[in-house]
């Protein structure tokens, strides 16, 4: 009986532990949560009318039929830009990510996946880890952008993609990510970067058609506004997927303590009853012996 006391001990013990660690892991996540999501809620509006710019240009009469990210080509060879996180013990996130980037591959892309023209550009170690080693055509370039993400980075991703589709490398990319909520709810997807989207029904484009007026000059403007907006929008969707992991981790670690927490309860209640009885066995012993010693 001792044993089996020393035994629930020691697992009360490892769970207190355990417990005091996802406690310091989700207060660290909820210092990181708040400023990731300051960053996303900031930007986010300015990504978004930036965004509502490059449709207006890409529907117009004049559709920008000589810039190279609105060429609509048929998609032969696609890259899927996958964001997921370096780091694991953030509930479903990364699972969420690799699920979406393979149900992707597998069933819009299935054709092109067949002939090996589909590549995966991961940004997060565990999508480059569980692609590559699958089989995958895997581009690891971009892997480690978390451990300091910044406009800059994203940039450096945007252009090696924008370089890409004008050299005809691709004629299809788009970027699986998580659009962040709020802590507990991200929501997971495949968002077309080039070419850029057009409005596609005709009552949008008159709501949403703008006529701009260009200084110094139209061509000038938007090959320089383009590759910017571009650039942006990679950099709002590693905001997103940021603050994402964050929230995710955070919720997962919240629900770890909460279920260390059961565990407890549970293995104190099973000491307790281990100890009683080896009590009553105890004081069991000594009656049955003071009772022999009386027929003696």
């Amino acid at each position: 009986m001792s044993g089996k006391l020393k035994e629930v001990r020691n697992r009360i013990s490892s769970v207190k532990s355990t417990q005091q660690i996802t406690k310091a892991m989700k207060m660290v996540s909820a210092a990181k949560l708040r400023k990731a999501q300051e960053k996303i809620t900031q930007m986010r509006p300015y990504a978004d009318k930036l965004k509502d710019i490059l449709k207006n240009i890409a529907s117009s009469e004049e559709g920008g039929a000589d810039i190279d990210f609105l060429k609509d080509r048929n998609p032969e060879k696609v890259l899927v830009i996958s964001i997921s996180s370096d780091r694991g013990l953030c509930g479903s996130f990364n699972s969420n990510v690799i699920k979406t980037t393979t149900n992707r591959v597998h069933g819009s892309y299935k054709e092109q996946y067949e002939n090996g023209n589909v590549t995966l550009l991961c940004i997060g170690k565990k999508t480059y880890e569980h692609f590559s080693k699958r089989g995958y055509n895997v581009i690891d370039k971009y892997v480690n952008l978390f451990e300091d993400l910044t406009f800059e980075k994203a940039a450096q991703v945007a252009e090696f993609a924008m370089n890409e589709f004008t050299k005809g490398n691709y004629d299809r990319i788009g970027l699986v990510y998580a659009k962040f909520k709020n802590a507990a709810t991200q929501s997971f997807g495949l968002e077309r970067f080039l070419p850029i989207e057009k409005n596609e029904e005709e009552e949008e484009v008159m709501e949403s058609a703008v006529d701009y007026i260009y200084e110094p000059s139209k061509e000038y403007l938007v090959q320089e506004l383009i590759p910017k907006i571009l650039k942006t929008q990679v950099y709002k969707a590693l905001l997103d997927s940021n603050a994402s992991e964050h929230g995710a981790r955070m919720t997962a670690m919240d629900k770890a303590t909460d279920n260390a927490n059961e565990l407890l309860k549970d293995l104190k209640l099973s000491y307790n009853r281990a100890r009683q009885a080896a009590i009553t066995t105890e004081l069991t012993e000594i009656v049955s012996g003071a009772a022999a010693l009386e027929n003696v």
